[in-house]
């Protein structure tokens, strides 16, 4: 009963967006409801989406919910060829494949039609639409009821793990409300002051953003610790046996990106690490992933930036469908906030795209521009690191580029890339296409379909609900 109805209650202070017209804001109730029985009928049509039984009717006692951020359907296709095992006559699928089960779609609450990470992640962790920059807020900036304060009431632990500062816009919407995502400092204000039943919202929290939390004018770090909050902040400290409410930060800002760092943590060990801490709890969990810097791999426009990033996703989406699937309790659902970049899969009037090309390559463009960028000498070393041999054209217009700045070494070392692999771009803003929607576990049968992120909040609120 609770996936067709809108029995949604609100704490005090916390109220619903007021409509808007031409349905640009708020979600109606008939729409909602048309789309929660057509997802129903659909279930009856394809079947339960896993063997446990009773996947459509039960309720998860745990939801790990996974964005990857600027993940739009490019980029899932882009990696099933950059993972492809070239000896086999198939292209093998990939997680995403074997857990697609809808398209979701992604504007604001305005006419603009293009939705930032804000306004997105607002509308899926809240089921209501808002502005682009918004953080939890609905457009007349009065704080909006979320997912996780739900849990909270319901008795679940909470967590997130994300390889962006913690503080960043998708995370920042499910655990704060303010009036802009550049409001950083508030936003990490608010994982400690903003309390339910005098805890903080979350009970593990992972990622990067430590300058933010110790800061000369509060040191949040020791407010965590005076709560009984374990902190780390490095990979060896991260321990899979451990216990009770944790927070750590690997980074001042954000992580390094996945292909450049060797110390760690990764975004599988600290989705692992919560899951860990979080499986104790009777009344179950919820637990936010966020793959956050495949997005920034689009605003770069760069390609190998983004396959790694996404790889190491997707490995994280691996293991949490491994737990749901050990357990028969837990709903996995995944999806993007939007896409980024305009990625293209053939450049040039060109009838072909090489993720092989793009595979080999060792290290991110910036990373390699950084490595060479005082090296005259750098032609053989390079190709290596590639993963292609440079033509003597090639070389003079890379060094003609490493002698005005890293930026333009970088841009070119990217260009390269994409014209060996014939990868093409249209911004480096986001776009508005839908993105995709994939889920397992009970509950998943909500989510099938075509339908609006809003719908998607509105769907984890009423599986919370009827819980």
């Amino acid at each position: 009963m609770g996936l067709l109805t809108n029995r949604l209650s609100f704490a005090p202070g916390l109220s619903r967006s007021p409509a808007h017209p031409a349905g640009r804001g708020t979600t109606s109730t008939c729409a909602r409801l048309r789309w929660r029985i057509r997802a129903a009928v659909t279930a009856l049509l394809v079947g339960p989406l896993s063997a446990a039984p009773a996947i459509a009717e039960t309720a998860p006692r745990n939801i790990i919910f996974m964005i990857g951020d600027g993940m739009g359907p490019a980029y899932t296709t882009a990696y099933r060829h950059y993972r492809d095992d070239p000896a086999t006559e198939a292209v093998e699928p990939t997680v995403f494949d074997e857990l697609l089960v809808g398209m979701s779609s992604t504007h604001p609450a305005d006419s603009t039609v293009v939705t930032d990470s804000a306004a997105s992640a607002t509308a899926l962790a809240t089921g209501q639409k808002s502005y682009n920059g918004a953080i939890g807020v609905d457009v007349r900036k009065r704080p909006l009821l979320s997912v996780v304060e739900v849990a909270r009431r319901r008795g679940m632990s909470v967590g997130i793990a994300v390889t962006s500062q913690i503080n960043h816009a998708t995370p920042a919407c499910f655990l704060a409300h303010v009036d802009s995502r550049k409001q950083y400092n508030a936003i990490a204000d608010a994982y400690l002051d903003d309390r339910i039943e005098g805890r903080p919202k979350a009970d593990v929290i992972l990622g990067g953003g430590l300058e933010y939390f110790r800061r000369a004018d509060r040191d949040l770090v020791a407010g965590f610790a005076e709560l009984g909050f374990e902190t780390v902040f490095a990979a060896d400290e991260l321990r899979a046996d451990g216990r009770g409410p944790l927070l750590g930060l690997f980074a001042e800002v954000a992580l390094p990106a996945a292909l450049d760092d060797a110390a760690g943590p990764r975004l599988p060990a600290m989705t692992r690490a919560a899951i860990d801490r979080l499986d104790g709890n009777e009344q179950g969990f919820f637990l936010l992933v966020e793959g956050s810097q495949i997005d920034w791999g689009g605003h770069a426009n760069d390609v190998v930036y983004a396959m790694s990033e996404l790889d190491e996703f997707a490995e994280s989406v691996r293991l949490a469908r491994d737990y749901a699937a050990s357990r028969g309790d837990t709903l996995l659902l995944v999806t993007a906030d939007h896409s980024t970049g305009g990625l293209t899969l053939g450049a040039g009037g060109e009838y072909q795209w090489r993720g092989d090309v793009v595979r080999r390559v060792r290290r991110t463009p910036a990373a390699l521009a950084e490595r060479y960028g005082q090296n005259s000498d750098f032609g053989a070393a390079l190709s290596r690191d590639l993963g292609f041999d440079l033509s003597r054209a090639e070389l003079a217009a890379l060094r003609v580029a490493q002698l005005k700045s890293a930026h333009d070494f970088t841009r070119a070392i990217r260009g390269l890339i994409d014209q060996h692999s014939f990868t093409g771009w249209t911004t480096d803003g986001h776009t508005a296409v839908d993105v995709q929607v994939f889920a397992f576990g009970p509950g998943s049968a909500a989510f099938s379909g075509q339908h609006d992120n809003a719908a998607v909040g509105n769907a984890l609120l009423d599986l919370l609900k009827s819980r």
